[in-house]
């Protein structure tokens, strides 16, 4: 079962002061970086944005969001509509260390019968954007509570059948602990800089 990889870089990057997705993570621009990092297991790759013109040098499809101001729900929403196979990983464009092998090992798991998504679980809570979901089971709940107004991302889940990969399953996949890394502002950046190269020097 093939799978989209959609890349969410719809926020407002207020405490970055400047489109995260753009800002330079060692000379290359943060989206490209997941991008890169993401494109071994995508049968697909799609990039959610409202500000599509500054993401066309990804070379990628890049889609607005069909409901504007709707915040990270409302992202989900277009990921899932945008994507063309049955499987959708979707992951933010600030996770500067996304990791593809646990995504890859989310996929197995949606793969199962009676799964229609698969979500991490650390100490301080899920972690819906590097997850996988089950398009034809979630789009409609999505929808649905979007419909009713809700705001919060995880208003859908009692509607589909959910998996979630608690800390032995993540750091199987994950020894570094590193995956879920946001960059949310210029102090986090500089951080996140300096764990990169404190590592490719060993």
């Amino acid at each position: 079962m093939k799978l989209s990889v959609v890349v969410q870089a719809g926020g407002e990057s207020r405490r970055m002061g400047q489109n995260k997705a753009l800002v330079p993570f060692l000379g290359q621009p943060l989206i490209e970086r997941v991008m890169l990092r993401v494109k071994p297991i995508a049968d697909e790759l799609l990039v959610t944005s409202n500000q599509p013109e500054a993401l066309a040098f990804l070379q990628v499809p890049v889609y607005p969001d069909l409901l504007p101001s709707r915040g990270a729900l409302g992202g989900l929403l277009t990921a899932l509509t945008a994507a063309s196979h049955p499987l959708v990983a979707v992951v933010a464009c600030d996770m500067a260390f996304v990791s593809a092998p646990l995504l890859a090992a989310e996929r197995e798991v949606a793969l199962e019968p009676g799964v229609d998504g698969v979500i991490p679980q650390t100490g301080t809570g899920f972690e819906p954007f590097h997850a996988v979901y089950r398009r034809d089971a979630c789009l409609p709940a999505v929808r649905a509570v979007l419909e009713k107004g809700e705001k919060r991302a995880d208003s859908w889940w009692p509607l589909v059948r959910l998996r979630y990969f608690d800390a032995q399953q993540i750091a199987r996949y994950d020894p570094l602990g590193e995956a879920f890394i946001n960059i949310n502002t210029p102090e986090e950046l500089r951080q996140a800089e300096a764990y990169e190269r404190k590592k490719a020097a060993g």
